[in-house]
């Protein structure tokens, strides 16, 4: 038996879930009189007027082709957020356990188990933004439930060590190691889905957000134990990824090669964008990067943001962050965004 039913709050394990009416009839063909929709058609003209499929069979699937995964092994949702915010609720009892992170890293943990009441721990990491794995273990306890590792990082874009990680599934088998890899299309490291069934308690998270360029749809992916998968899916809202959704992002699946050739242009921008702001003499240190973003420390990186802000060239100000003093973070534009972004960073006095 996997370590999952152990970590799930025992009363999730009984829960009965809501019972849609695609969960009793499944079939695509049929006179459908069952959920009480507009039987005419949607006022969008787009034949909106039917419910979606609650668990996106189809797209499952497809991505699991695509991922090397089974379609059991996946969760998908409203961004990755949903799978966070899911996550938690599944596994950390309110006021009781606690969850692990890493700062600087992606601020929506902090947020999630805030509203949810779950103590959060912080082990910072090193300042080349690699793991402190003594002060994890030394902030790790019987009640802690998850841990928290987003590789490529944000806001500093590097890679964590995949051997760090695995130090981290090694030791700590009784919580969940969530390796959030929002950025991973950008990296020359392979994804941690290989490592899926290995480890029973690896949650990988990615998003069709970044290199696919969907974010405006909000879809996110979990990968993990096909026991926690079910119960993700229990405690999720019915129809939590609506139709729209799921058919463009079955599009983008039979368009792999177009979202390569997004990521190779944004690399070799990446790389143009390196060499010209290491020219600028108020620069002090560019972070190396394995995704679509630079971390840049300035001598003055508030007098810049404003300046920028000022000039209508929006980045963000990372200066308050853990270990970014001084850091602005920016995200990998065109050719053209880059040059315009160069142009007014040049002309700051």
């Amino acid at each position: 038996m996997s370590i999952i039913n152990s970590l799930v709050r025992e009363h999730l394990l009984a829960l009965k879930p809501y019972s849609s009416a695609r969960d009793e009839y499944s079939g695509k063909e049929g006179v459908f009189l069952d959920a009480n929709e507009n039987p005419y058609g949607s006022v969008a003209g787009k034949g909106l007027n039917r419910y979606p499929d609650p668990y996106q069979r189809d797209l499952k699937h497809k991505l699991a082709e695509l991922k090397g995964v089974y379609p059991e092994q996946i969760f998908l949702g409203n961004g990755s957020d949903e799978a966070i915010d899911l996550i938690i609720k599944t596994v950390c009892e309110p006021k009781v356990d606690n969850m692990l992170l890493l700062p600087p890293t992606y601020g929506m943990y902090q947020v999630c188990a805030d509203i949810q009441q779950i103590e959060t721990r912080k082990s910072n990491l090193k300042p080349n933004f690699q793991l402190d794995l003594e002060a994890i273990g030394k902030n790790v306890d019987g009640q802690t439930k998850i841990i928290w590792v987003c590789s490529p990082n944000n806001p500093s874009g590097n890679l964590i060590h995949s051997a760090d990680i695995e130090v981290l599934l090694d030791t700590h088998k009784d919580c969940l190691i969530i390796v959030d890899e929002a950025y991973i299309d950008f990296a020359s490291q392979p994804s941690f889905l290989g490592k899926l069934n290995t480890y029973d308690n690896l949650v990988v998270l990615q998003t069709f957000s970044k290199a696919w360029g969907m974010a405006g749809l909000r879809v996110g992916m979990a990968f993990g134990h096909v026991d926690l998968i079910k119960i993700l899916n229990k405690i999720k809202y019915p129809y939590n990824l609506n139709q729209e959704a799921q058919r463009l992002i079955l599009e983008a699946l039979d368009n792999v090669e177009k979202k390569e050739l997004y990521v190779e242009k944004i690399l070799k921008e990446r790389f143009r964008l390196f060499k010209r702001l290491l020219a600028l003499e108020n620069v002090r240190h560019i972070y190396p990067s394995d995704s679509n973003q630079l971390l840049v420390k300035f001598t003055d990186a508030k007098s810049v943001f404003s300046y920028l802000i000022g000039k209508k060239v929006i980045v963000r100000d990372r200066s308050n962050v853990t270990l970014c003093d001084d850091c602005l973070r920016i995200s990998v534009g065109t050719a053209k965004e880059n040059k315009a972004l160069m142009e007014e960073l040049e002309s700051f006095k």
